[in-house]
């Protein structure tokens, strides 16, 4: 149940996403492996790594795109709530089921209503401009897959930056500016975008670790963790495979409960 977001903000993130990307393939490939590692076998395996990573990087991102992060559907009976409108105290069953009154619907625990995509998601964590939609139960996993391969391209197109002047200072004296300029803005661009998923990689593995999303936190509504191991807390979000699978982006996403076409009549 995957929804186009048409938010601008969210679309201009995703275009500065695969600028940033792409600019960041070219000036590797280009003005870095090129001029200095034409003649060695490893620059064609720094290529074949770094465009591999990009591969993987531009998958996971679509799929946290397109994924139903786990909308909580909306019925096609219309259901009354008119009593609870002055009554908030039934807006939430026994069972930890809630209402919600923008929907109009019921939703299952730990589910909140986004006010971008105007409807309620499981577990969500936070709604996130970088991929043009909410970060919940479905498509977390990949999420995550996307901060991880965002952060190791930083770290390797930094490290190719050092490695190629490093050779190309010993072979010839005259400095070229033009690759100095796509030098220091693929630094900077790496620099950025690196701290900026290192830390939110950060919040994302706690949240998981504390089995408290970002929404529960912030209306301290506690952790859910219980007894829970910490390899339980992971395979939630990443499946049951093994852990050498979790940052593999082709596996098959997570099903919808079967519930919802009793409970929802969908």
């Amino acid at each position: 149940m995957a929804v186009c977001r048409l938010d601008p903000c969210g679309i201009i993130c995703i275009i500065i996403t695969y600028v940033a990307v792409f600019y960041a393939d070219y000036v590797v490939v280009r003005h870095l492996v090129i001029p200095s590692m034409t003649e060695s076998l490893w620059g064609a395996v720094c290529v074949v790594f770094f465009n591999t990573i990009v591969f993987l990087l531009t998958v996971s991102h679509l799929r946290a795109v397109m994924s139903d992060p786990g909308i909580v559907p909306i019925p096609k009976t219309n259901m009354d709530f008119s009593d609870i409108h002055s009554d908030t105290s039934k807006r939430k069953t026994n069972d930890g089921w809630t209402v919600c009154m923008k929907c109009e619907t019921y939703r299952p625990p730990r589910a909140h209503h986004c006010r971008v995509c105007r409807r309620c998601v499981r577990r969500m964590d936070h709604h996130c401009p970088w991929i043009n939609n909410c970060v919940g139960e479905y498509n977390q996993r990949f999420f995550i897959q996307f901060l991880f391969y965002v952060g190791l391209a930083s770290v390797f197109a930094i490290t190719m930056v050092i490695v190629s002047w490093t050779i190309e200072t010993k072979v010839r004296k005259e400095i070229k500016h033009v690759k100095l300029v796509h030098s220091v803005i693929l630094v900077i661009e790496s620099i950025l975008f690196g701290l900026f998923v290192i830390a939110i990689g950060c919040d994302q593995l706690s949240a998981i670790l504390n089995d408290e999303t970002a929404v529960e936190h912030v209306k301290k509504e506690g952790s859910y963790r219980g007894k829970k191991s910490r390899l339980v807390l992971l395979q939630e979000v990443f499946g049951r495979g093994h852990p050498l699978l979790w940052l593999w982006p082709f596996q098959t996403g997570r099903q919808r409960d079967p519930q919802d076409a009793i409970l929802y009549n969908v």
